[in-house]
């Protein structure tokens, strides 16, 4: 564990709200900010985060901790280098925490991209690189687009990458398992180079495209490597990370060419899948950016597929889903090229709602003549608003289709609301932590709660100790001494300091977390305490009885027996006494 002060010190110039925020979608509800929790497969908001007591909780899989558990958990980093990570960032010198270096070979390999991608880059501004740079300017790629995505050169055929990673110690099966050689031989030749990105923003592949040549292959990639998994990756995502948080949506294009130029008119909330069907790791991490997404894939039929197909995706996740479709089946590229950034962000502003979309592609292969087909038709329709919760959106397409097929209004709302019935799940109430707390008897209840309020009222403690309470359950009584002992040592104690003193005692931490989850009450006077405190005695009075009752049903001798009677009255009459 690093220095427990060094981490009260930058923990309390962090905001949970801000690191949290940076990551996931937070929308505020009263005096807390709420989003979709990255921990668990979750489709509606039940990840709550407390600016008050710099804690976050998930009521559904009961994740709890402070900023130091978020990003060692969400960035699947240690302890150290989440320490390190909000030090720098707050400005508090972290020089002296030690990192040990994991998975050195893996290391090595991104070294290996890095000074791939800085000898491609140089390719291109040498006097090699003159006809690639007349090719990407007439595309209307600057200078300072070339800069910001890194964009490089291969050279014709000449092996030069290979043979100056070799003068740089690497061992030449390295770089053919890392796709840059083939044999002894440069893979790419005579392209021009985009580097790929994992969603650390690490260069991890590439993809090369043919400039000056009649090669079919009109890009070639990166074969899947150690640190490179296709669908694992979206393109830009390490810059549409902050990008998305100013603008409360992400824009999802099929091609890195559409990310490069949309960023050449200033939208850079842009990701691309690079071909790959939407995977689940995909899908996570775009739920990560944003709860509103807009699609914006290609005009052509396949493009229009593809939204049909990702938007039902993500309809299913519970995310809200909007469509651009481009004319003249032109993707955003092209588009923006022909047409320029006014007609495109009006295209943006724009985008339908998916349910809308859906309909507009259902209807574009139906043969009307046909009254089977019509009426397929129309129950699809039917079908799909059914689980839209918008109604007046609904009374809208049932009036439409009433008026465009000539059918009563009202034989399609009844139809409508027999299937929005049906379609109609019951509402699932987010009261795990109520369910746990039921579970537990009084005395436990009475524990937990004392626990709770010595996180939240300091005076407590000095009550707790001095009462000497005999707490029978072994987790809570050494979580009692653990704070008294940080009270005592750093003269004060929150309930977020104190998750990241125990970050190393995992079974105190779970027992930790039930409580925080379990919804005890933060108001507290002494009169209130003292019944929480009454109740622990009676539990450990009960506790005394029953061994002492023990005693007795073994106990052969008469005076013996006699003794503990009476220990076992005076027990009682005190607990009568007491409470």
């Amino acid at each position: 564990m690093q220095d427990e002060s060094l981490s009260r010190q930058i923990r309390q110039k962090v905001d949970i709200v801000d690191i949290i925020g940076e990551r996931i979608p937070l929308e505020k509800k009263g005096k807390n900010y709420f989003g979709v929790c990255p921990f668990h497969d979750d489709r509606s908001p039940s990840l709550c985060v407390s600016p008050e007591k710099q804690i976050y909780t998930c009521f559904s899989c009961h994740a709890t901790g402070s900023v130091f558990t978020f990003l060692t958990n969400y960035e699947n980093i240690t302890f150290a280098e989440a320490l390190q990570y909000l030090g720098e960032k707050v400005g508090v010198d972290t020089k002296n925490i030690h990192i040990k270096k994991q998975n050195p070979k893996y290391q090595q390999y991104y070294d290996l991209y890095d000074l791939t991608v800085k000898y491609y880059q140089n390719n291109l501004s040498t006097k090699l690189g003159e006809t690639a740079r007349s090719y990407l300017e007439k595309r209307g790629i600057t200078e300072e687009i070339i800069k910001e995505f890194q964009i490089g050169l291969s050279l014709r055929g000449i092996d030069d990458l290979t043979k100056l990673l070799i003068l740089k110690k690497y061992d030449l099966t390295d770089l053919n398992i890392m796709g840059l050689s083939n044999g002894d031989h440069d893979v790419y030749s005579n392209r021009i180079m985009f580097p790929l990105y994992d969603p650390n923003g690490r260069v991890v592949a590439f993809s090369g495209r043919v400039y000056a040549s009649e090669d079919s292959n009109k890009y070639v990639n990166t074969k899947e490597t150690p640190i490179f998994v296709k669908g694992d990756c979206l393109y830009h995502y390490h810059i549409a990370k902050q990008e998305c948080r100013i603008s409360k949506s992400v824009i999802v294009m099929e091609g890195f060419m559409d990310v490069i130029r949309a960023s050449t008119i200033g939208i850079k909330n842009t990701i691309a899948l690079m071909g790959t069907a939407l995977t689940n790791e995909q899908i996570r991490l775009i739920k990560r950016l944003s709860n509103q997404i807009i699609l914006c894939l290609d005009g052509d039929k396949p493009g229009r597929n593809a939204a049909y197909k990702i938007g039902e995706i993500f309809l299913k996740e519970g995310i809200e889903v909007k469509v651009v479709t481009l004319p003249h089946d032109d993707d955003p590229d092209s588009f923006i090229l022909k047409e320029g950034k006014e007609s495109f962000l009006s295209y943006l502003e724009n985008a339908v709602n998916y349910n809308d979309y859906k309909i507009k592609v259902i209807r574009e292969d139906v043969n009307f003549n046909s009254i089977q087909e019509t009426s397929d038709y129309i129950n699809r329709v039917i079908e799909e608003i059914s689980v839209i919760d918008d109604v007046i959106r609904c009374e809208i397409i049932l009036k439409k289709l009433a008026k465009d097929f000539n059918i009563g209004y009202n034989t399609l709302e009844k139809k409508f609301l027999n299937l929005r019935k049906k379609n109609q799940k019951p509402k699932v109430q987010l009261e795990v932590k109520k369910v746990s707390l039921s579970r537990k008897n009084k005395y436990r209840k009475a524990m937990e709660q004392v626990v709770y309020f010595m996180l939240t009222n300091e005076w407590v403690i000095s009550e707790v100790e001095r009462e000497k309470l005999l707490i029978s359950d072994l987790d809570v009584r050494i979580l009692v001494k653990e704070i008294i002992y940080y009270y005592k040592k750093y003269g004060s104690v929150t309930i977020a300091d104190f998750i990241t003193y125990l970050s190393d005692k995992d079974e105190l931490l779970i027992s930790l977390n039930s409580i925080i989850n379990a919804s005890y009450r933060d108001q507290l006077d002494k009169e209130t305490l003292y019944l929480y405190f009454g109740v622990i005695r009676e539990d450990s009075i009960n506790r005394q009885i029953k061994v002492l009752e023990k005693k007795l049903r073994e106990e052969l001798d008469p005076k013996r027996q006699a003794m503990i009677g009476n220990e076992i009255r005076a027990l009682r009459i005190g607990e009568i006494k007491n409470g």
